[in-house]
């Protein structure tokens, strides 16, 4: 069944507009009588019947209202060292698939992009429409936040509030160390592609971040934050 996210709302009935009725309409050509699934982003799922195809609207009746059963139980957010364009647009996509909450990108000392502010909000737009699409397709409960670039200094500031665990190429303690099934919220901070400046770690352990090792062999920037979270969800019983 198709899936599509909108604004919560109240009643029995449901209206969608713009980019959602233009591609039950146009793109899935979907009929009058034909069934979809709406999701409130809030944990609700609705599964629908198409009462009416309009120029930019579409009307369905609510058949029956659920709590969405997809969502994890640990909220994980992903501060990613920020990599070239392409492999960030990966990493969004196939995080949110595996199960992020949100993912904020850093600009670190070995970085090779560099965004200023304008760049930045443009590319958090790409990056937030990215983690929409690949919430409706992997049928989440939520559309993941993917917050504007920031810097080493404000995630620090981030770091010494939240239970934080950095993937060093460099060595660590195993991740199944640091994480257990009851772990209901965790941080994850993963390098760019030139990985981390050794000054990087050693203020990221001042400021409280535990140093974790996904293993002996070096993983690729985009590739690194998604065995981390499969693991994670592994440890934490999200993956059966």
């Amino acid at each position: 069944m198709s899936r599509f996210f909108v604004a919560p709302f109240s009643g029995d009935t449901a209206v969608l507009t713009g980019q959602e009725a233009h591609h039950v309409a146009r793109v899935l050509r979907m009929r009058v009588g034909e069934e979809l699934m709406l999701c409130d982003g809030v944990g609700t799922d609705y599964a629908c019947r198409i009462l009416s195809v309009a120029d930019g609207e579409v009307t369905a009746q609510v058949l029956y209202r659920r709590p969405t059963e997809s969502e994890p139980t640990t909220a994980v957010t992903l501060y990613q060292g920020l990599p070239k364009s392409e492999k960030m647009d990966l990493i969004v996509q196939k995080c949110v698939e595996i199960g992020i909450t949100r993912i904020v990108p850093v600009a670190m000392a070995r970085s090779i992009v560099k965004l200023n502010a304008a760049e930045g909000a443009k590319k958090r737009d790409r990056w937030q429409k990215i983690a929409a699409s690949a919430a409706e397709q992997s049928g989440r409960g939520i559309v993941p936040e993917v917050g504007e670039p920031i810097s080493f200094k404000q995630l620090l500031g981030a770091v010494a509030n939240e239970n934080t665990v950095t993937f060093y190429e460099g060595g660590g303690a195993p991740l199944a160390v640091l994480v257990t099934k009851d772990t209901r919220q965790l941080s994850m901070v993963i390098g760019p592609e030139g990985g981390f400046d050794k000054e990087e770690i050693e203020r990221l352990r001042e400021a409280g971040a535990r140093i974790a090792t996904l293993g002996p062999r070096i993983l690729r920037c985009e590739t690194a934050p998604l065995v981390a979270l499969s693991v994670i969800m592994q440890l934490t019983e999200n993956m059966n």
